[in-house]
Parts: structure tokens; sequence; C-alpha cells
């Protein structure tokens, strides 16, 4: 049996709640996915099977079945089930179902399990305040985010909770999901017998994106608008018509996408940098952002085996803001596949954190006085200037011999370009300085 407190009053009319809400799942064996965490001999479905609960972190998107798996959990094992929404709940709500924890736990002797939804939204004092709590065994912890844990939780609260990565659902459960709402005559939308076309289940499926909270709800608009008891094709496109992809722009997602953009740019996949491209604009992102990526890969991972890579960057950047969309889109999908094509280089890259890195560390090193500017009388007599070799008056514009680096860093090579397009024409010319640098006897030894 599970708690009564488990889901709301049962006498309570269905008819009013959304179908979402009615159709959450009220066993294990209704519960869809996640086979990674509740398979048969998976470690959560053990701790609940056996009664044996720890505090835990549900992260995962939207719709992934958090909240129903925490009073999954708790029913099963016999806990109380108390929930607070960390958008609205302070410390206060906190204080007050410790206190009925308490309660309950004087009264029944049972424990109880407190959920806090979007428990990424707490500060650091809100999470703390937990803490005693669930050492001395008042409360087990269950929280619920949608951001990485790593990030946005207090490292004291996740050193006592066990974090479980849930995923979004399949296709297949989805469809599932779908088929159990429309056939379900107590919770569902049985008794209104309704059909529908294979490609409309397909359609709802793909529009949910994963979120089974989403796909129910679609299903629900879409009933409404059936006809003559059928669901079909029309109905559900417009049903989901302007649905996106999930997206959270500065959330997990965001971060995850712009980098499989970026390494499929890094590597010489165009399909893969394009499909990732085209995920984040269907998702809502914002195409000059990555109209401004684009240009740091450009400089990042193509760098001067291919300068034109940098200037069909800019120029998609240019056309995005002129023309907007789809122009621009396309411009920025031209300059993806061209990067991701182009040969690749990240010597600037490594040369330019390596200069930063020697100019942090080496304090602040005089200019070498041939190197100096001198537009005053005083600062030529000072010796601003004397023996700098003009290049334009040597043989072939080049000073051989003559030296760019402070004296302390005289040695130091920072652009070694690699053997890939235009920079392997490039390192053969500065071989070739370089030779010259040793014939006139003051070359640096490569550093």
């Amino acid at each position: 049996m599970y708690a009564d407190d488990l889901f709301d009053d049962p006498d309570r009319a269905l008819q009013g709640r959304p179908l979402a809400d009615r159709m959450r799942p009220a066993t294990l064996q209704e519960y869809m996915g996640q086979e990674h965490l509740l398979g048969e001999g998976k470690a959560l479905r053990r701790a609940i099977e056996t009664g044996r609960l720890h505090s835990m972190i549900f992260w995962g998107p939207p719709g992934t079945g958090k909240t129903t798996l925490a009073r999954l959990l708790a029913g099963r094992s016999g806990y109380a089930f108390e929930t607070l929404s960390a958008v609205l709940a302070g410390v206060k709500d906190i204080r007050a179902a410790v206190d009925k924890a308490r309660q309950i736990r004087a009264q029944s002797g049972k424990g109880t399990v407190l959920f806090i939804d979007e428990v990424h939204r707490f500060n650091k004092s809100q999470q703390d305040a937990f803490l005693p709590h669930v050492e001395d065994g008042t409360l087990l912890f269950v929280g619920a985010t949608t951001e990485n844990p790593s990030f946005e939780l207090n490292n004291a609260l996740l050193s006592r909770a066990r974090v479980y990565v849930l995923k979004s659902l399949q296709r297949d459960a989805i469809e599932a999901l779908l088929n159990r709402a429309l056939n379900d005559t107590e919770r569902g939308l049985g008794e209104l017998k309704l059909k529908i076309s294979d490609t409309a289940m397909q359609l709802l499926a793909d529009a949910a994106d994963g979120d089974a909270r989403r796909a129910i709800n679609l299903l629900e608009i879409a009933a409404d608008l059936a006809t003559d008891g059928r669901i079909d094709d029309e109905a559900v496109g417009e049903v989901v018509a302007g649905q996106v992809r999930r997206f959270d722009k500065g959330g997990e997602a965001f971060y995850d996408q712009i980098s499989a953009l970026h390494k499929s740019v890094r590597g010489s996949s165009p399909d893969g940098a394009l499909y990732w491209l085209c995920r984040m604009l269907d998702g809502g992102c914002d195409a000059l952002y990555i109209a401004r990526r684009v240009v740091r890969m450009a400089s990042e991972d193509i760098g001067n085996a291919d300068p034109r890579g940098l200037e069909l960057a800019l120029n998609a950047w240019q056309v995005q803001e002129r023309l907007g969309s789809p122009e621009g889109e396309l411009a920025i999908a031209q300059a993806v596949a061209y990067l991701a094509c182009a040969a690749k280089s990240n010597a600037v890259y490594s040369a330019f954190n390596e200069a930063m890195a020697a100019a942090k560390q080496s304090g602040s090193l005089e200019v070498p006085i041939h190197l100096r500017n001198a537009p005053t009388r005083l600062m030529k007599e000072l010796g601003y200037g004397k023996a700098y070799r003009y290049a334009h008056d040597e043989p072939g514009a080049y000073a051989a011999g003559e030296t760019y680096l402070p004296d302390e860093l005289a040695a130091r090579r920072f652009y070694h370009p690699v053997d890939r397009g235009l920079e392997i024409k490039i390192g053969e010319k500065l071989d070739q300085l370089r030779a010259l640098d040793e014939k006139a006897g003051k070359s640096p030894s490569d550093g």
C-alpha cells in the first residue's frame, strides 16, 4: 500500500484537474523511462524496494518524472510526503516543514520525505538550513533540479545526498504514455473513445521532446479539437505549431549544445556542426550569440591554417546583424560548414595563451632600448631607438639577427605553425628567417 498522502484526496473530482495531473503514475509499474535507475537490480530500485532510502538529488530536464518519482519512493517506503517549491518558499517554510516532520514522527513514528522542487533556486543560507535536520534524521531530503548540481548546490548539501541523473523520455515511452492516457477510463480520456492516427501520434511524441508532461498537455488540447471522435493530423499540426526543442539559455542544455557545435567544427564534422547549429536556432538561441562564437572558433581552431575562415565568420555575423533571419542564419551555416571543412590549427591560440602567461609571470620587463620610440631630442640623447635596423632597408626586408623580445625572454618562442593549410608556408618562411639569423650569428636558441 502507498501512504495516504501520496496523492491528492482520491474522492476529489477528477474532471477539473489537468490530464497530466490525473495521469500521474501511482505505482512503479506505471512509471515510464529511467530504466538506468529503476531497472531490475539498479541501486535506486533496490533502495525503494527495501525501504532503505537516503537523501538524494534528482537532476534532469523538465517532464522526466522527478516529482512523481519522489512521491512513489515515499509512498512505497511508508514515509510521509511534504513538498516545497524553492521558487516560492523561504527559510520560514523550511522550519514549518521541519516542525511538521517532527510532529509526524512523534505521533506515528513515520519518517518524512521533504521534496524540494527547483532546489537550485535556493541560496546558500536556505540550502544550509536543511543540513542539521538531514543529519539528525528528521528529514529525508529529496531535491529536484534541471541545473547541474555541481554548479548550483552547496558542497555540504551534495555530500549528504546522492545525485541521480534522469534522462529525457524516448519516443516509445512517450507514445506509451499517450496511449495510456487515451485508453484510461478512470483518469484519462478513455470514456471519449478517441481514435488517433499513427502520424498524429508521432507528431505529438516528437513535439513533446522527451517531456512527459508536455506530451500529455498537448494530447489534452488535441482531444478538445477532435472531430467525430478522431484526433487527426490537422488538429495535431495546429496544436504542435510553434513548439520548440528544449533549450534553456544560460542553463545546462545551452552550454552543452554550444560545446557540441564548437567541438564538431574542431573535429571537422560539417554534419555535426550544422545539426547543433540548427538545434540551437530551433530552440530559440540568439543567432548573434552563435555568430560571435563562430568567430571565436575561426581564430581558436582554424587560425592561420586558413585565415579566410575568420573573414567568412565575420561576414556571416555582419549578414545576421544587417538582414536578420533567415538570411543571416544561412550565412552562419555557410561559415560553420566552411570552418568544419577547413584545415585546423590552434597554433595562434596556443601562442597567445603562452605569451599571455609569460607577460603575466615575467613582470614589467623593459622594452629593449633599440625598440623604443624616440620622438624627442632627450630620448635620442639617451639612446632610445639607437641601433634599430629598419627592416625595409635590409635585404629581403628582414633584419637578420635582430631581436624583438626583452633580453630576459630572448630565447622564447611562442608561435609554432602546424603542418596544415597555409601554416605550412608560414612555417617554411619562419625556418628560412631563422636560418638567416643563425648565419648572422645572433640567433637565439629555441625555447
